[in-house]
């Protein structure tokens, strides 16, 4: 009967499942959430979440590291939230824009990145991601060192006051689930697999045909307009855009919460954004210096975790179907 019941096509179903019922749980929990904890912090949380789940599609996906995603996630926040305060966009006009605006930007800045690999192509996004912040620091738009305050939420679809933090909160959330899937969607098709490829063995790829840059820079792209999309909730959540959006240390947070979470997954970089953020919360209301313990927590990671946390997990539980797996 046990070797029955661990037949792979059993297991499938069974993970399949498994992921499912996980999934849905989640969905039920962020529902639930509102109500029982404050809605800012866990909008907060969506927001970086979904900035980590754009980041791996980069990085988890495609192998390559970008040092410069602070560019495209500060960026669109202030896109957004010049948008609508100053031209009075309606909120999913200003969101837009924040994207198209960050999606132009990962063209450009890919455009040049993609022609290096490695610690060069890293470098490279740095640099350009730098010169965008004193740009930020210099332009008259972005109100320097003072950043875009009192951006106003406004009317989704013209009725639903996004003022009331619940009503905001949905929104964010709704988006979010929008843009987690979109990622899901992306590394799920053809075009995603090709970007496996990639990441795995770059010169077969090549061999077998593959415009290999045009495949990066497209999944470049689409990394900084997802990006940009949560860049642009997190003005609105917050009601404003500051150099801190696109500062080099927002970059190195991404990096961290994918990381910890395990590049490669969908739900890793989730939970290190959840993870990171809540820590970040709890510690500002203390004396202890957050990056101390966030270089600490990379610390642990690289050691202990080197998938990351949900890596390890989806690790062990391969190795445990294998073994169940060889002893039928």
């Amino acid at each position: 009967m046990t070797e029955i019941a661990t037949t792979p096509e059993t297991q499938h179903r069974t993970s399949n499942r498994v992921q499912l019922a996980l999934v849905g749980i989640l969905l039920i929990g962020l529902v639930i959430a509102p109500f029982t904890l404050y809605p800012v912090f866990l909008m907060k949380v969506l927001c970086f979440a979904l900035f980590a789940s754009a980041f791996n599609l980069l990085l988890g996906f495609t192998g390559l590291l970008s040092f410069g995603h602070a560019a495209f996630f500060g960026g669109a926040a202030y896109f957004t939230a010049y948008a609508v305060k100053e031209w009075n966009f309606p909120p999913e006009a200003g969101i837009l824009l924040g994207v198209v605006g960050a999606s132009l930007m990962g063209l450009v800045i890919g455009f040049f990145a993609i022609r290096r690999q490695g610690i060069y192509f890293a470098m490279i996004t740095l640099a350009l991601s730098q010169m965008f912040f004193f740009f930020c620091l210099q332009a008259e738009f972005t109100r320097g060192e003072d950043g875009l305050q009192g951006v106003p939420r406004g009317h989704l679809l013209g009725f639903i006051d996004l003022s009331d933090p619940l009503n905001m909160y949905f929104f964010v959330l709704v988006v979010f689930i929008a843009g987690v899937f979109a990622v899901w969607r992306i590394v799920n098709s053809p075009f995603g697999m090709i970007l496996r490829s990639i990441r795995e063995n770059e010169d077969r790829a090549i061999s077998l045909g593959y415009s290999v840059n045009l495949y990066k820079l497209a999944a470049f792209v689409m990394s900084a307009g997802l990006a940009g999309l949560a860049g642009g909730l997190k003005a609105l959540v917050f009601q404003f855009a500051t150099l801190t959006d696109v500062a080099w240390q927002m970059s190195g947070e991404v990096i961290l919460m994918t990381l910890l979470g395990g590049i490669g997954t969908i739900f890793g970089p989730i939970f290190g954004g959840a993870f990171i953020v809540t820590v970040q919360n709890y510690l500002s209301t203390t004396g202890f210096p957050v990056t101390v313990l966030t270089g600490l927590i990379f610390i642990v990671c690289v050691l202990l975790f080197r998938r990351g946390v949900v890596g390890e997990f989806n690790a062990s539980r391969l190795a445990k179907k294998l073994g169940l797996r060889s002893r039928s």
